[in-house]
């Protein structure tokens, strides 16, 4: 691995430079973490529970804002990919518009990878496979923001890999490696949900939808806490991977030690 904030020597054509959280050295950490930075790109470790556009709370309270404060007057960040807010995981920066467009449009030609880790309820059975399922607007919902599954939608899949299979008080959960092929809203929550293994913590997809609107409402019950089991629900951006410049590039990152303490390291 090479340090995230070190300029990275040329690889080997067709060889990714891997860069990784746990190896770079940290500015601000307070912030965030940094998986890379050089004059066009920061590639940062966004924590569960972190919006990524501004609030009225102030800097510390979004990725943008927590951007800004480390970029201070030397460029303004735009986001190239985003992130639920309650997902963790690897985000990328530009520092100018020029970049953010030439990233911009390597993600609109779906040239770029992103592999995300997730622990969901249940064992899951096959050791891997494809969800194939359309998506669109859940009209039967109470929550504004919900999409499900319907035969009209858009097209979407998701591939799957299992890395463990695990029990916590004979409660059985999966550990997975997941490969979304397309990029819609809330694809991977809704899939995993859809063939019966949604992910542990997620209040709109979980199987009660009252969950979501009672956090958004500020009347979560302890009860209802423990049902959750986390806090933030559990899915991670491990990895980014694309071609930048002619040079394949892959960011990495670790997920939170709540994450890695109940599932085990990936």
């Amino acid at each position: 691995m090479l340090h995230g904030l070190a300029r990275p020597r040329t690889p080997q054509r067709g060889v990714p430079t891997s860069f990784s959280a746990s190896v770079c050295q940290m500015h601000n950490p307070e912030l965030f973490e940094v998986i890379f930075e050089d004059g066009d790109l920061l590639a940062v470790n966004k924590a569960a529970g972190l919006v990524c556009h501004p609030t009225k709370d102030g800097e510390m309270s979004s990725l943008v804002g927590r951007a800004r404060l480390h970029l201070g007057n030397s460029a303004p960040p735009h986001l190239v990919n985003r992130l639920d807010r309650e997902t963790s995981g690897v985000v990328i920066i530009a520092k100018s518009s020029i970049v953010a467009g030439e990233l911009g449009k390597i993600l609109e030609s779906r040239a770029i990878q992103k592999e995300y880790l997730a622990i969901v309820h249940g064992h899951v059975v096959a050791e891997q496979g494809n969800i194939d399922a359309p998506l669109g607007k859940d009209e039967t919902s109470r929550v504004a923001i919900k999409d499900c599954v319907r035969p009209k939608g858009a097209s979407a899949q998701t591939e799957y890999f299992v890395e463990r299979r695990f029990s916590r008080a004979d409660v059985n959960f999966t550990l997975l490696r997941i490969i979304p092929r397309t990029g819609r809203k809330h694809q991977i929550r809704i899939h995993l949900a859809h063939v019966g293994h949604a992910i542990v913590g997620d209040k709109l997809y979980g199987g009660d939808e009252d969950l979501y609107l009672a956090l958004v409402e500020n009347r979560l019950t302890p009860e209802q806490r423990a049902e959750l089991i986390f806090e933030n629900h559990a899915l991670h951006a491990r990895a980014v991977k694309f071609l930048w410049r002619d040079q394949p590039c892959e960011f990495i990152c670790a997920p939170e030690s709540w994450f890695t303490d109940f599932a085990g390291s990936p």
